[in-house]
């Protein structure tokens, strides 16, 4: 009786199942990544656009939440006080909110220039975008200062006091917004671990974001006097 040949098991070595997993060298997935080597939208070391985009979504959740905090303690205290004193909001807001809803306006035409290859056309409309930014915030200074011509100032009442906070807040998350655009517009590139494609991609994102929530923030503060 002859004695059974065994049955030696072959694994794969760690490269074959990296490769039958579709993933290249150093983990990026060729054509399968947006960043990597077979795409245009994620970053040179593989990792995916949605990614930064799921971070993108939860940082935009915190600020969401701490702003509907201070909606609420707005909305509590007006109802709860006696003190509250309406006034005129400043009419520069009105221009702020215009020179906000264009500026949404030309991110999105910057990013179609990107997606054609048109780097002209991008630079052009991100100028825009940025220049447009920096008016908003210029913008909100100028309503601080006509307020004061009116003597209201952040101590004066609650409405003011939320007012100036509200504002602020928004400012400088704007600004924020604002120093992204400049990083994207004079970044070196071809060193970078993201793509202009997926950093411009959440920047306008993040832009989309700030605008809508400055319109609610408006109306707030107009319909609340």
């Amino acid at each position: 009786m002859s004695r059974a040949t065994p049955i030696i098991e072959e694994h794969p070595t760690a490269e074959a199942e990296v490769h039958d997993a579709g993933m290249g060298p150093g983990g990026a997935t060729p054509g399968g990544w947006s960043g990597g080597p077979g795409g245009p939208g994620g970053s040179a070391a593989g990792v995916p656009q949605r990614t930064y985009l799921t971070g993108l979504t939860m940082g935009l959740a915190a600020i969401l939440m701490f702003f509907m905090a201070l909606v609420s303690a707005f909305i509590v205290r007006k109802g709860l006080s006696n003190d509250w004193r309406a006034f005129a909001l400043p009419p520069v807001l009105y221009l702020n909110t215009v020179l906000l809803l264009a500026s949404s306006v030309t991110i999105q035409t910057a990013r179609r220039k990107l997606t054609r290859e048109d780097m002209e056309g991008f630079r052009h409309w991100w100028f825009m975008t940025t220049a447009l930014g920096f008016l908003f915030v210029a913008g909100q200074l100028v309503a601080w200062r006509q307020l004061v011509h009116q003597g209201v100032y952040l101590a004066s009442n609650p409405s003011s006091s939320f007012f100036y906070v509200l504002t602020a807040a928004h400012g400088v998350h704007l600004l924020g917004g604002i120093i992204a655009l400049v990083a994207i517009a004079v970044w070196n590139w071809k060193k970078a671990r993201i793509t202009r494609a997926t950093a411009t991609e959440m920047a306008a994102v993040y832009w989309h974001f700030m605008d809508g929530l400055w319109i609610f923030l408006f109306l707030l503060l107009k319909l609340g006097q």
